[in-house]
């Protein structure tokens, strides 16, 4: 019989949702408990598979968390595997070196957690009569800016090398580097097959032996790790051939829905629009739930209407999500431009007289920038790595983002006083 197992990797068991919590508890009840249930759902895999191991590279935990309560958890799923005589191999990642659940937890003896330092496991005899090798190392510390590959043990000759590495590879966008290499690194062992972990999106490199596997998270927490999520189930003969299969565990699937709003000139026509989107990502979505940042673009009449009723809109965009069923909107961004036959704001305006100053004078002046910046870097010092990337990477791209969201800010503000003064633009067409 070959050897088949489940290869996992970026758990983040019980990881806190600041975001999703601020704007909807219940969503964030939802999703802070699928990164249990997309575990479960994992092990419940191996048991209806009969695999002959799990495969854990990485990122069980997410950084500094405490609870034992998440340690009982998962020290319960693997004695489910445990019972039925399926083993589990793990890495520890950055995350896991950072937490103290890792240092306490007891788990059960099938259960085996490779050390800071390179070993290897030996399965007799576990794919056709033939050896199977299983290597790996943890991190000892929550950096690892040098590759760990020299540190790994020579494949067993004779056997199916199959090796555990958290890396980030030669690098991906949001995600920092830890523990470097390349493909052909990886192939310059002489493994069969390579179990990542790091990158949260799912990645399959089968140009040649061996084979590598990047297998994403099995849940995403949040609209930057879109996409269905899952595990892979792979399985390996005696004559080394590998065969790959990928199986969702995900329960909410997080998508962008693009609404393209360009010549729509009535609320209900836009309205009518974000519902078409809407049903068309719930219905090509292939987990229980969907969960949808709607961005609206385009030129239409419409702009200052969607700036002045943003809440509105959203509130449209969410009743249309609870009539489709397993769906949510979690936000709606607007990046829309005013169409060029819509009215201007009169000459001689209180309004416009004070656009004017806030473009002319304000917004362009050293101190504003310099107040806008340090508000800024406040808020980027409060948020998680991951979210204060969004912020930019380097100190150009930091300028450039501020400096657009200066701008955005400035017609939110005209826009809001415009309707203010006027009533809001286009209501009385609309009822």
């Amino acid at each position: 019989m070959p050897f088949r197992f489940v290869h996992t990797a970026d758990i983040h068991l019980d990881s806190p949702l600041r975001s999703l919590a601020l704007r909807d508890p219940a969503l964030a009840d939802l999703i802070g408990g699928a990164t249990r249930t997309a575990f479960e759902t994992t092990v419940t895999l191996c048991l209806d598979e009969r695999v002959d191991a799990l495969m854990i590279a990485g990122d069980l935990y997410d950084g500094g968390q405490t609870s034992m309560k998440t340690a009982a958890f998962l020290s319960g799923q693997l004695h489910r595997l445990e019972a039925e005589g399926i083993p589990a191999f793990i890495v520890r990642g950055n995350h896991d070196a950072e937490s103290k659940i890792t240092r306490e937890l007891v788990l059960p003896a099938s259960a085996h957690v490779f050390s800071g330092r390179a070993e290897c496991h030996v399965l007799p005899k576990a794919a056709d009569g033939r050896d199977v090798a299983v290597h790996g190392i943890s991190f000892r510390d929550p950096r690892a800016p040098d590759s760990l590959l020299p540190k790994f043990k020579p494949p067993l000759p004779d056997a199916i090398n199959i090796g555990l590495l958290h890396t980030s590879l030669g690098g991906a966008p949001g995600h920092d580097t830890y523990a470097p290499c390349s493909l052909a690194d990886l192939a310059a062992t002489g493994f069969e097959y390579w179990g990542l972990g790091h990158i949260h999106a799912r990645a399959v490199h089968r140009s040649a032996d061996p084979a590598v596997v990047m297998p994403g998270q099995p849940q995403g927490r949040d609209i930057n790790e879109a996409g269905p999520k899952s595990v892979t189930l792979a399985s390996i003969t005696g004559d080394r051939a590998v065969t790959l299969s990928e199986h969702i565990t995900a329960v909410a699937q997080f998508e962008r829905v693009p609404v393209d709003a360009t010549g729509l000139d009535a609320w209900r026509d836009l309205i009518d629009a974000i519902g078409s989107a809407l049903a068309a990502a719930r219905a090509a979505a292939r987990c229980a739930q969907l969960v949808a940042r709607v961005e609206v673009s385009g030129v239409s009449a419409l702009d200052w209407r969607v700036r002045v009723d943003a809440d509105l809109l959203l509130a449209e965009a969410q009743a249309l999500a609870d009539r489709l069923g397993d769906t949510w909107v979690d936000s709606v961004r607007t990046d829309l431009r005013p169409a060029p036959a819509a009215p201007d704001i009169p000459s001689g305006d209180p309004v416009a007289e004070l656009r004017d100053l806030i473009v002319g004078t304000v917004a362009p002046s050293d101190a504003f920038r310099a107040q806008a910046r340090e508000i800024a870097e406040t808020l980027r010092a409060q948020l998680p790595r991951d979210s204060a990337a969004l912020l930019g990477q380097t100190e150009a791209a930091f300028d450039d983002i501020l400096a657009a969201l200066i701008a955005e800010g400035t017609e939110d503000v005209i826009a809001h006083l415009l309707g203010s003064a006027t009533g809001r633009p286009g209501t009385e067409a609309d009822a």
